[in-house]
């Protein structure tokens, strides 16, 4: 019989799935409309493709400094926490290896067992068990600020190449109709695998980032044809 620790879980892909996600979303959304929105200002194709190629560069990059930022502020406050829960348990074992029993006796424990446990897990390895059931850290939340940001900057660069490369290969004169469409296509997609991945509901996660593609594409699309009127 295959042990419990072999298994495959949906949540031990939280992390970089995620970002993933995320990522592509936005590359994908961001580079369209602002495809979409230069296109319908009337633009020339070499305008519209360069600033689908800034839009790349610039939001995998941004991507990437959000993330490691983030993570890291994430990765600070963990070694925080751990470093004065090490000064507790030098100063107090007794009443830290108590805490922790308490900890259990709260999640349905005898008092007795949830003691006993409690100082078999002390034991073992104090910090351990007061980092996972006090603090609630394990090895699937801990932060990993590279892995999020260059997960973060890889699929947004992914995601901005599909309507970029739409552009490319479209006419000029249907360019904002088409990569519009193609982008709410790769939306659909994207949010149908992120929700499998993920164990979740595939219909109501292609329905939900269509929806705001949808509506962010028009308002740029809108702003763009006014821009061009105008100039």
């Amino acid at each position: 019989m295959r042990s419990r620790h072999d298994e495959n879980h949906y949540v031990d892909r939280a992390g970089w799935l995620r970002a993933a996600v995320l990522g592509a979303n936005d590359g994908i959304l961001s580079t369209a409309s602002l495809i979409v929105g230069v296109a319908a200002a009337n633009a020339e194709r070499d305008a519209v493709l360069l600033a689908g190629i800034a839009g790349l560069v610039a939001g995998a990059m941004s991507m990437a400094a959000g993330e490691y930022v983030s993570v890291s502020s994430q990765s600070d406050t963990e070694r925080a926490d751990l470093a004065r829960e090490t000064a507790e348990l030098a100063a107090d074992p007794a009443g830290e290896e108590e805490e922790l029993a308490q900890i259990y006796v709260g999640r349905g424990l005898d008092p007795a067992l949830a003691r006993q446990v409690a100082h078999q897990l002390m034991a073992k390895d104090a910090l351990e068990a007061h980092a996972r059931d006090e603090l609630g850290m394990n090895e699937i939340t801990a932060a990993r600020p590279v892995q999020a940001a260059l997960a973060s900057a890889a699929s947004f660069a992914a995601g901005a190449a599909l309507p970029l490369a739409t552009a490319l290969l479209v006419p000029l004169s249907g360019l904002p109709l088409t990569v519009s469409g193609a982008a709410l296509a790769f939306l659909a997609l994207l949010g149908v695998a992120g929700a499998k991945a993920g164990g979740a509901d595939p219909v109501k996660a292609a329905l939900r980032v269509t929806f705001w593609g949808a509506l962010a594409m028009a308002a740029t699309a809108a702003i763009g044809a006014v821009s061009g009127t105008m100039v």
